[in-house]
């Protein structure tokens, strides 16, 4: 009789022996298998197994057995859910844009409520003293830059958690939950001692000799804004739970919830009772600890405890670490890269320094908008690289829709957030020198922000298919080069500008080499060989 190929999803049960409960219509009896190790099929080394006929009562039992075992995750639905055409990897393209539309317009608000209130403090001390804007510059590369440096934990984290339920492994991504947050409370910790001791010489040593005089006010900023850390770093971790599960409304309530909180304290704080930097840091604090606890309360509604914390073990940390430390090293060169664009503006002039505050706040303030497509990448791309429901064709449309709406926003953003500074420079500032500095990098300015949002997309896809070498390699070295042209154009007397060239050869690099690398023949989403996990294929008799 002819052999019909059938996929079915895996399953975790051990001690179940040769059955498979995919519909045909051809059937065969056979003996059973001695022991067939069902978790196998998760494996590289992929197994070939008989049907054989099963009772209905045979499969409400096993199913619920299965279910028991499996994390809670039914086969049957299991099964139902693998044909749903509702799932992104399944749909054409012009479906597939508005399934990303409706993930990404939540989590865009996540991305930019950070920038936001980074944004909302430079607006309300812009309008009272160009001292304390100037001293944002650094204060604000010691509280929010630093913290990027632990961006390895969310994309850990996110991809973690997308990967594990794409294998229908529920306890998995609950240990994974209370292994990470751990790792994320120890993190924010430390950053609390090192701002509490090591705050003002680490502000010395940014501004240099020739800016001593706004290094009081960037401490004030600073110590009382890393009073917030433990909560910053563990509210990532929840929030990318979240995210890793296709959730972004969650996290968006939370964080709408905390820019309100932030604006209102800054204008209360500043405006009214006239505290100044002091005032916009308190509604910063304040705004990002209830941020950390709302992600915690909603990661918990979602059926998950996030305040069960769990030390990791040595395999636990070997995992993290796996993970970590390339995307570590990716965030450390992108961190490093604009924090030596800041160094080198700070020591151009008092007109430049807050000039450039301005326009590097507004830039992250429109670059966050990318966020979301490296974040869809990375939620959505596992299903189809390495789930029961792996497809690479679908995955290359799925990429092909993400570069579609990156370079659409690009333009967009590039056109809004250039008009803003250029048409609307009072917002920030009165001074006209500043705004004069301002207008000199627009171009430049546009240049970079338009390509960022389809460079983050490329980004999130060879994160989300564990291609962290390539990230890191290539991050490291467009760091190096930009580097290099930021030391030549601040010594050959090029100012603000030239700063803001070398950030065009920085961001289009890293677009054309992930496309590349995307593109090629044996990368992950052409070669067969190239994943982890490929479904197995079963024969009827």
């Amino acid at each position: 009789m002819q052999a019909t190929p059938l996929f079915c999803p895996p399953l975790r049960n051990p001690n179940l022996k040769s059955l498979s409960f995919c519909h045909s219509s051809t059937f065969s009896t056979r003996p059973p298998l001695p022991h067939l190790d069902f978790s196998r099929l998760l494996s590289k080394d992929h197994r070939f197994i008989k049907n054989r006929i099963v009772s209905s009562q045979e499969l409400s039992h096993f199913d619920t057995e299965i279910t028991a075992q499996n994390g809670g995750f039914s086969l049957c639905d299991r099964v139902n859910e693998g044909e749903d055409d509702k799932m992104l990897g399944t749909q054409n393209l012009w479906s597939q844009i508005k399934e990303i539309m409706k993930f990404t317009g939540p989590a865009t608000g996540l991305w930019i409520c950070g920038p936001l209130m980074s944004l909302i403090d430079t607006a309300v001390i812009g309008q009272g003293s160009s001292i304390e804007l100037a001293a944002l510059g650094p204060g604000t590369v010691l509280c929010d830059y630093m913290s990027y440096v632990f961006m390895f934990l969310s994309v850990a984290t996110s991809n973690m958690v997308a990967t594990s339920l794409a294998r229908e492994d529920k306890k998995e991504v609950q240990h994974q939950i209370s292994v990470l947050l751990f790792v994320g409370l120890a993190g924010g910790l430390f950053m609390l001692f090192f701002t509490k001791f090591f705050g003002s010489w680490a502000l010395t040593a940014f501004t240099g000799p020739n800016n001593v005089h706004i290094v009081p006010a960037a401490n004030t900023y600073v110590q009382i804004r890393g009073l917030a850390w433990p909560a910053v770093i563990v509210g990532w971790v929840a929030q990318s739970a979240s995210l890793g599960m296709k959730d972004s409304w969650g996290p968006l309530k939370a964080l709408a919830i905390a820019s309100a909180i932030n604006g209102v304290g800054d204008i209360v704080l500043c405006s009214f009772l006239g505290y100044g930097i002091a005032g916009a840091a308190w509604a910063t604090m304040v705004s990002q600890v209830v941020a950390g606890y709302m992600m915690i309360d909603s990661l918990n509604k979602k059926g998950f405890n996030a305040f069960a914390i769990s030390v990791p073990s040595l395999d636990d940390l070997r995992t993290i670490f796996t993970i970590s430390a390339p995307v570590f090293i990716t965030m450390m060169a992108k961190v490093a890269f604009y924090a030596l664009i800041i160094y080198f503006a700070t020591n151009m002039g008092t007109y430049t320094v807050p000039a450039h505050q301005v326009m590097i706040q507004t830039y992250w303030m429109w670059t966050v908008w990318g966020e979301p497509l490296s974040q869809t990448a990375q939620s959505f791309m596992p299903e189809l690289l390495y789930g029961i429901n792996r497809n690479l064709s679908k995955a290359r449309m799925l990429l092909k829709s993400l570069i579609i709406i990156g370079a659409i926003l690009g333009l967009i953003l590039g056109i809004v957030g250039t008009g803003v500074p250029w048409l609307f420079p009072n917002i920030f500032t009165a001074d006209q020198k500043v705004i004069d500095e301002m207008h000199k990098v627009l171009a430049p300015y546009f240049i970079s922000l338009a390509v960022t949002p389809a460079a983050l997309s490329l980004e999130g896809t060879l994160l989300a298919g564990h291609d962290l070498k390539f990230v890191s390699l290539m991050m490291s070295g467009c760091f190096t080069l930009g580097a290099i042209v930021l030391l030549l154009v601040s010594s050959g007397g090029f100012g603000l500008p030239g700063c803001w060239y070398a950030l065009i050869g920085f961001q289009w690099a890293r677009f054309f080499l992930c496309l590349q690398r995307l593109l090629s023949p044996t990368g992950m989403l052409y070669s067969e060989e190239s994943n982890d996990y490929k479904p197995g294929m079963l024969k009827v008799a």
